[in-house]
């Protein structure tokens, strides 16, 4: 039996910690938050005698070190600037890790803080692999699920032409009730840093740069028709192209996109916003007061975006890899489609991303996951174990082959 540390433990936490205490593989769990008493209300609500509370400081090394220390893994959900420093903690410590964030700062457009973020990672993979460590990151929905699916779409075929990759974290319609048509199922200030995020895809061969004010523009934006749900909005959704290189796949793919699915008129909305300067970062002077717009616009906004308890929310996936398969033109389709639990209260998002990253801390426990060092889902996480595991928390991925 296995200790496992859960560092965080808010909205994916919750999902993560119901999920653990429910193992038949973790015997104990650390559950650790700056919100102690939070903690303490939610524990009582789960079954007993596994997990113990303990307050986080993840500022404080020492402290966060002691939370590590005799635990086979932890899985880390703080927000996304603790994400590189608790991944040195577990190395240091010697204890697997899993995360749901992007371990490269994938909005960061300085050329050297980029190359200084890269090689940072570069040397825990280095350090990882010396102390027999797995460093999983990238381990939720989207990044997560998304990247194994398209790691299985691409092994269907000899060779990938084209694949388009997309995700949304929605309303249901019927929840869709403000004007944007969207709610938070995640930190909002994260949803608004990744409107700011320039994006990369690759179109009949060219690779196409998409500044971060841009990717709302009718230049960058299409649709789709979704069965059972109608026309959704599609935007980029970060560099696509390091994937192309993770999976193999550059030599012979023409077209490739990561997308985000939203209702439509979603993009209109924040393409106007973002030429007008409503998502910067850069403060702005009001009279006496120094105003950053993008924490006013999250400040104003959302406490208005907020699901009711008898709502809904929709998690989408949908991978489409256009190729060849024994000579012969071949079209493979993945997709996820989950809502919200009304039973547990867990959204869709929670669930996706949570169960995700419980998921992947089980398979490096049971020996599923035996690379060590950084490691991505895109090439490193088995498929069928995962898929199993999936099923077995009521979320489920359609698979369709046809010709085109």
């Amino acid at each position: 039996m296995k200790k496992l540390t859960l560092l965080g433990v808010g909205q994916q936490g919750k999902t993560i910690l119901y999920d653990l205490v429910r193992s038949d593989v973790v015997s104990e769990v650390i559950a650790a938050d700056v919100d102690i008493e939070g903690l303490k209300a939610f524990v009582k609500k789960l079954p007993a005698g596994k997990i113990r509370c303990e307050k986080l400081d993840a500022t404080d090394e020492a402290a966060t070190s002691k939370l590590l220390s005799g635990a086979d893994a932890v899985i880390e959900v703080l927000p996304p600037h603790f994400c590189l420093q608790m991944a040195r903690f577990a190395v240091q410590s010697g204890v697997h890790l899993v995360n749901t964030m992007y371990m490269l700062d994938v909005g960061e457009t300085d050329r050297k803080k980029r190359k200084a973020n890269e090689k940072a990672v570069h040397d825990l993979d280095e350090k990882a692999k010396d102390m027999g460590v797995t460093i999983l990151p990238e381990m939720g929905m989207d990044p997560g699920i998304d990247l194994i699916l398209c790691a299985q779409a691409v092994r269907e075929l000899d060779e990938v032409h084209e694949l388009y990759s997309y995700g949304a974290g929605i309303p249901e319609f019927e929840a869709a009730d403000n004007p944007l048509k969207y709610k938070v199922t995640w930190t909002f200030d994260g949803v608004l840093k990744s409107y700011m995020r320039p994006g990369r895809i690759l179109k009949e061969g060219r690779i196409i740069e998409v500044a971060a004010d841009e990717m709302f523009t009718k230049k960058h934006t299409t649709e789709l028709d979704l069965e059972g749900f109608g026309r959704l909005e599609v935007f980029p959704n970060g560099d696509a192209l390091k994937y192309a290189e993770i999976l193999g796949i550059r030599d012979t793919v023409k077209t490739m996109g990561r997308f985000v699915l939203r209702w439509p008129g979603h993009c209109a909305f924040w393409e106007k916003m973002a030429k007008l300067g409503f998502l910067n970062a850069s403060p702005t002077k009001i009279e006496q007061a120094s105003v950053i717009p993008r924490d006013f616009v999250r400040a104003l906004l959302e406490p208005q975006l907020q699901y009711r308890d008898n709502e809904r929310d929709l998690a989408i996936i949908r991978i489409d890899a256009r190729g060849v398969k024994n000579g012969q033109r071949r079209r493979v389709i993945f997709q996820v489609i989950d809502k919200r639990d009304l039973e547990t209260g867990f959204t869709a998002m929670t669930r996706t991303v949570g169960f995700a990253a419980s998921i992947g801390a089980h398979m490096i426990l049971r020996g599923e996951i035996r690379k060590r060092g950084v490691l991505s889902p895109a090439r490193d996480v088995p498929y069928e174990p995962f898929l199993d595991e999936l099923k077995k928390r009521g979320i489920h991925v359609e698979r369709s082959v046809s010709s085109w």
